[in-house]
C-alpha cells in the first residue's frame, strides 16, 4: 500500500505543509499576553488547521517546521542564549496512547536540535487529566507537574503546542521553580480570544450520502 503525503493544513496531496499554508504561517506574532508565553502564530485559520492536523492526523513530519516557528520567535526575543535545556509539558497518558506519540515531546526535541542544546524530560504529569475539551474555567486550574531533581540554576525552555489560558505551561514553570530552575515558556500558537476560545479536536467532514 502506498501512503500519500498530504498537507496538514488543507489536506492537499504533496508536501507536509503546502506553499499556500506555509505563507499563512508568516503573519504577525500574537500580541504579548498576561500569561507571558512566547507564541509564534495565532491559533486561527490555516495555522489552526495545521496544528490540529499535526496532532490528530499523525502528521509527525510537521514537527520540524512548527519547531522552526518557535525558534524564530525565540531569536526575535534574543532569548536563545538564555537556554540550557529544552523540555515539554507531558500530555496525559490517555492522550499519548490514543495518538501514539506526545506532540510536546516531538516539538521539544525538534526545537532543541535547531537551537543546538540538549532536550530532556524534566517534568512528570501528576494525574492523567487532559486539557483538551475542557471549558475555559476548567482550564484555569491546569494540570499538575512534578519536576525532576538536580535543576538548581538551570535555564529551561518549556514548549507546548497551543496556549489558551497559560495554565498548563504555568504549572510546568511552577514545578521547575520548585527545583530551582528558571523557566521560559513558548508555544506554537496562541488562541486570540481567551474569553471564548476552546481547543477542540479536528473533525473530519461527514461523508456524503450515496
Amino acid at each position: 500500500m502506498i501512503f500519500e503525503t498530504r498537507c496538514a493544513g488543507c489536506d492537499k496531496p504533496g508536501a507536509a505543509i503546502c506553499t499556500t499554508c506555509r505563507f499563512a504561517l508568516l503573519g504577525p506574532a500574537p500580541h504579548d499576553a498576561a500569561h507571558g508565553v512566547i507564541a509564534a502564530v495565532a491559533f486561527t485559520g490555516r495555522a489552526r488547521n495545521i496544528v490540529l492536523g499535526w496532532k490528530y492526523r499523525n502528521r509527525r513530519s510537521v514537527s520540524r517546521h512548527l519547531a522552526g516557528l518557535i525558534v524564530n520567535r525565540i531569536i526575535e526575543e534574543r532569548a536563545q542564549y538564555d537556554i540550557d535545556v529544552v523540555t515539554w509539558a507531558p500530555t496525559s497518558s490517555k492522550r499519548r496512547r490514543e495518538r501514539g506519540f506526545d506532540q510536546g515531546e516531538l516539538l521539544a526535541r525538534a526545537v532543541a536540535r535547531q537551537l543546538g542544546v540538549p532536550c530532556r524530560r524534566l517534568l512528570d504529569r501528576d494525574g492523567s487529566g487532559s486539557q483538551t475539551g475542557r471549558s475555559r474555567s476548567e482550564r484555569l486550574t491546569g494540570p499538575r507537574f512534578v519536576a525532576r531533581p538536580g535543576l538548581d540554576g538551570a535555564r529551561v525552555l518549556v514548549v507546548d503546542d497551543v496556549v489558551t489560558t497559560g495554565s498548563t505551561l504555568g504549572a510546568a514553570a511552577a514545578a521547575l521553580d520548585d527545583r530551582g530552575a528558571v523557566a521560559r515558556l513558548a508555544a506554537v500558537a496562541s488562541t486570540p480570544d481567551r474569553r471564548r476560545a476552546e481547543v477542540l479536536p479536528l473533525r473530519r467532514p461527514a461523508a456524503h450520502a450515496a
